[in-house]
């Protein structure tokens, strides 16, 4: 399954870095900023989410709400957001579950390995009433987001 632009966001309840539900459909008359992140502690991750992080008040200033998701358990990602000192919540997909409905789950086979659930790098915008108003999906785990269309798409909204 995909979603894609002009889509009603998929509804999903994940378990923060704070062992809390966070449930998607409890944001509306907000916009969301959904960040898919492969793995935390690693380095276009890492640099990723501090260059969001350090740019925040934007966010903030369009209404938005920015949220990082991985397949990392919730105790891994309270560690990685407290050793980045980020400032939005980290969600644990650790089933990779909500990568897959929405066209983030990396489809290259670790499975030799146990790596058989990681998501991609991937950005969605949803707006204040649920829709998805900006799809970005990396296949290079290496390339980081397009941060001015992110921007652009808030604008927008």
């Amino acid at each position: 399954m995909s979603v894609s632009v002009g889509d009603s966001a998929p509804d999903f309840t994940l378990f923060s870095d704070e062992t809390e539900a966070w449930t998607l459909s409890e944001h509306r008359g907000k916009n969301v900023v959904l960040l898919f992140f492969p793995a935390a502690f690693t380095g276009t991750c890492t640099t990723e989410l501090n260059t969001i992080n350090n740019d925040l008040a934007r966010f903030n200033d369009a209404n938005a709400i920015v949220v990082g998701i991985s397949t990392d358990t919730p105790f891994v990602l309270a560690e990685f957001k407290a050793a980045n000192m980020l400032n939005f919540p980290l969600l644990s997909d650790h089933s990779a579950e909500v990568a897959a409905m929405y066209g983030a789950k990396f489809n290259h086979d670790f499975t030799p390995m146990g790596l058989d659930r990681i998501a991609k790098r991937s950005v969605f915008v949803i707006d204040e009433k649920g829709i998805v108003i900006h799809r970005e999906v990396l296949d290079n785990p290496g390339n980081e987001p397009d941060y001015e269309a992110i921007s652009g798409a808030l604008e927008a909204a």
